[in-house]
């Protein structure tokens, strides 16, 4: 995989999911862009430890700049999850099998476009890892890793409680905007603001399409971003229509009898929740920014 993105799921789902392209392959190959100069070569993002004022930014994001904080908080409840599941297998003396690397995935309902016009469609911030104790050499059986794994699994499940639930039902209600015949017209002039910027490309599943067989083929040097550059200038008009979009139907979605008692629980217990975790597995709770 070489996109960092996610398509907007319930959140149930989204702690199963790892990198994912946004598009599933259905795009069909795309033309190759015009040839020009490369840029320079993307540089690692920055990280924020700064919460939101209101929590629920977090959890029901409306913005691609919102979207930063979703992402730190999947990354740290995986953390808690991980560490979790290392603390039990360090006390029983064995060592858990390797697991892949976490990483920072960017939403593809909401793009995050002065993220993407400075890094490009790939490159994300490092995820810091947790300080740890060196582990032990046995390998544990089958039975002590399965014992551990759920213990993480515990762990992490406690601070999803919180806000998967109404986490899912706001993902769910983002995808209604894929019809919005407004957000279909300013879709509409894509492809001729890419074709402006040399890239040729009939839509933003085939723009991606191109974005990952660029990444595919970049030197030793690494990527560029021009082509996030280029996707940033293109998306600004249809994110103009989007987000004011996003922002009436997350007011009509607090706003509904149903989702009370989730968003109260959300804005009162889910930061000192996650506060003492920090404390007690030795996470960091931090954020991508540009």
């Amino acid at each position: 995989m070489t996109r960092m993105f996610r398509a907007a799921r319930p959140a149930a789902a989204l702690a199963l999911l790892t990198a994912v392209t946004a598009t599933a392959c259905t795009a069909g190959p795309a033309q190759q862009p015009v040839a020009g100069p490369r840029a320079a070569t993307v540089t690692p993002a920055r990280l924020s430890d700064t919460l939101p004022a209101d929590p629920v930014r977090m959890v029901l994001p409306a913005t691609g700049a919102e979207s930063r904080w979703t992402q730190g908080l999947d990354v740290f409840v995986r953390q808690v999850q991980r560490v979790a599941a290392t603390s039990c297998a360090r006390d029983r003396g064995f060592t858990l099998p390797e697991q892949v690397p976490l990483a920072f995935i960017r939403y593809y309902e909401l793009p995050d476009l002065d993220f993407i016009a400075r890094h490009g469609t790939s490159e994300s911030a490092a995820v810091p890892a947790p300080s740890a104790s060196p582990a032990p050499a046995r390998t544990g059986s089958a039975a002590d890793v399965r014992a551990c794994l759920a213990e993480g699994t515990a762990a992490a499940q406690a601070l999803r409680d919180r806000y998967a639930a109404v986490q899912g039902q706001w993902f769910g209600t983002l995808t209604t905007l894929r019809r919005d015949p407004a957000t279909l017209d300013a879709l509409g002039t894509l492809p001729d603001c890419l074709a402006r910027h040399g890239v040729r490309a009939r839509d933003e599943n085939a723009f991606f399409a191109l974005a990952d067989a660029r990444m595919q083929t970049s030197g030793p040097e690494g990527p560029d971003n021009a082509l996030g550059r280029a996707y940033a200038a293109c998306m600004r008009p249809v994110e103009a229509v989007r987000e004011p979009a996003r922002a009436e139907l997350r007011t009509r979605f607090l706003a509904a009898p149903g989702h009370a008692d989730a968003v109260r629980a959300v804005r009162t217990t889910l930061v000192p929740a996650l506060r003492a975790a920090q404390r007690r597995y030795g996470v960091p709770l931090v954020f991508p920014q540009p």
